[in-house]
């Protein structure tokens, strides 16, 4: 048997006979494919233009324009239109008396002066009442609750939170 040089031996080239047998049906189907899609990409952009649909737009406001009458006056227009036809009775609320805001309730004289002086800063006058080993931080009398309302929301601004709004029992 003779012994074959398998190391030296060139094998033999394949690729060169499968790509002369290769048609070229691949491109030409990627070919026609991107060519239906810019035809339609043309006709896409032709059938939505902006000035078709502005022409469009302007039709309908025409017609729109049209179709609108001006109403007829009823009766209920005209009751409104003159005064003496309706009437409003008008009550004023009553006060329910004066009103006290407290922000803060503390144990020692110092913290309430903390919260005064804070509260002085804004430009609203608060004052220090001691009742027992309480010292309450208040504010007020307010004739109206609405006044103290005006006032907490100041303070709310400025970050001093947890104020209550009271009758004031003096």
């Amino acid at each position: 048997m003779a012994q074959h040089d398998f190391i030296n031996k060139k094998r033999p080239n394949k690729s060169k006979k499968k790509a002369a047998k290769k048609k070229p049906i691949g491109w030409i189907l990627v070919a026609l494919t991107l060519l239906f899609a810019f035809i339609y990409g043309l006709f896409y952009i032709f059938t939505n233009s902006e000035e078709k649909k502005q022409s469009e737009a302007k039709k309908v406001v025409t017609v729109k324009k049209e179709a609108l009458k001006k109403p007829v006056d009823s009766d209920f227009i005209q009751a409104i239109k003159e005064p003496d036809l309706v009437k409003v009775e008008v009550t004023e609320m009553e006060q329910k008396g004066p009103y006290v805001m407290q922000c803060g309730s503390y144990k020692s004289r110092e913290q309430a002066e903390t919260l005064k002086a804070k509260i002085a800063f804004t430009g609203i006058i608060s004052f220090i009442k001691h009742q027992g080993s309480w010292f309450k931080v208040r504010l007020g009398p307010y004739e109206t609750k609405r006044k103290a309302e005006s006032d907490k929301n100041v303070l709310k601004r400025q970050r001093i939170i947890g104020c209550s709004i009271w009758f004031w029992n003096k």
